[in-house]
């Protein structure tokens, strides 16, 4: 898989990629992340990528100039699956969309910023928008990172143990259960005697039980979106 990332600022990104499971992901080839900086396909001197609105109002808005050339420029080199672009107003992020993503081959995702993006980039070349939240950031960026890395952990081969993240909350529409370590007992509070029984299938049973108690308790909306 490949995932290009559009943005203004792209040293917020490089950290991001340079560790842990990500940065392995890339170092065995399983995986290609690459940010561009949309202001390298600007034409004015101050590299400008923002403009104020027509008819008038606080905040800038990004020029559709830049980021078509820098997407036209991309997709002359390759199909895109999907080209995403994070918005608060977009689709709400879930594990199932994080699924479908992962069975892509190229993506390529637009970094909003100030006021947003002009409506016409999103008229002429998104196919997809992505929200992680009902709240507002200064960018993004970071919204960015939390698709590609989502994404990038199911690519199989990615997470050593595959079934890990085939057992992760949300993938079978409930929270996970509670986990345990050792020690077995830790200044008076034991785990649960079944995780030392050995018997899977009670083990699997309590698990599943803990996990819909859990899920229950916490976020009941899961389980009325399984009716």
């Amino acid at each position: 898989m490949r995932i290009d990332i559009i943005t203004c600022l792209p040293k917020l990104l490089e950290s991001f990629f340079a560790h842990s499971i990500v940065q392995r992901a890339q170092q065995s080839g399983q995986v290609e992340v690459v940010v561009h900086d949309l202001r390298d396909y600007t034409t004015d001197k101050h590299r400008r990528v923002d403009d104020y609105m027509f008819g008038g109002g606080a905040g800038m808005v990004m020029q559709v100039e830049p980021i078509a050339r820098c997407i036209r420029a991309l997709q002359a080199e390759r199909p895109y699956d999907e080209i995403i672009y994070m918005t608060p107003d977009g689709e709400r992020f879930e594990q199932r969309t994080a699924n479908r993503l992962s069975m892509a081959q190229n993506l390529l995702i637009l970094c909003g910023h100030y006021k947003g993006v002009d409506e016409r980039v999103r008229e002429l070349f998104i196919t997809k928008e992505i929200s992680i939240g009902d709240f507002v950031l200064t960018g993004g960026e970071l919204p960015a990172a939390v698709v590609a890395d989502a994404v990038i952990r199911l690519i199989p081969g990615v997470i050593s143990d595959e079934t890990s993240a085939l057992t992760d909350s949300f993938q079978d529409g409930l929270l996970s259960p509670p986990v345990y370590t050792r020690p077995a007992d830790f200044e008076g509070h034991k785990i649960p005697d079944i995780l030392l029984s050995g018997h899977e299938a009670k083990i699997s049973e309590w698990r599943f039980e803990q996990a819909l108690e859990r899920t229950r308790a916490r976020r009941p909306d899961l389980l009325e979106g399984n009716d």
